[in-house]
């Protein structure tokens, strides 16, 4: 199996979205999320590539790949499998990282597929009252690795931190 990573900013119930958008303005993070996915594969669900800002999709400096049930679906300048494994398998001698950006859906069949080795997970403090989720998973099974620590500051309303999960030979 295609190994892959996963990241995700979530609040403390693990909510990543409201309404198919972003709930918070973190610069800090969206650079972390910029600076780790570029020049690397990442997948997403088609709400999820939806929820993106016309302006900025797809995503530049990384290999867009869409997840959609529906076989006429195009997007210019991306990648369209009509599953994750089918995606993954694509890869699967691929040097590139390859990342899985969300939404909820593609998060959950991720973390039931073995090759998942890597989940870069920003905790905001804070609640949202969030429609979209973040699986729940044993953190027994992962080493847990600070990345960054994130203060309230100007260009910042909540702190966060981030953490690097890998996963152990449990």
């Amino acid at each position: 199996m295609t190994k892959f990573s996963l990241i995700v900013a979530m609040d403390r119930e693990h909510g990543i979205g409201k309404n198919n958008d972003l709930m918070w303005h973190l610069p800090r993070d969206m650079r972390f999320f910029k600076s780790t996915t570029e020049k690397q594969v990442v997948i997403m669900g088609r709400k999820n590539y939806d929820s993106i800002p016309e302006k900025y999709r797809p995503l530049s400096d990384r290999l867009n790949v869409i997840i959609t049930r529906n076989q006429d679906f195009r997007a210019p300048d991306c990648m369209i499998f009509h599953s994750l494994e089918e995606a993954l398998n694509h890869f699967e001698n691929d040097s590139r990282e390859i990342f899985i950006i969300g939404g909820g859906e593609i998060y959950k069949m991720a973390m039931y597929i073995r090759g998942l080795s890597q989940m870069y997970i920003t905790h905001v403090n804070g609640v949202f009252n969030a429609d979209t989720f973040f699986p729940d998973f044993d953190k027994s099974s992962w080493v847990k690795e600070e990345l960054i620590q994130q203060s309230i500051d100007e260009k910042h309303e909540y702190t966060f931190e981030t953490f690097l999960y890998t996963r152990s030979d449990k």
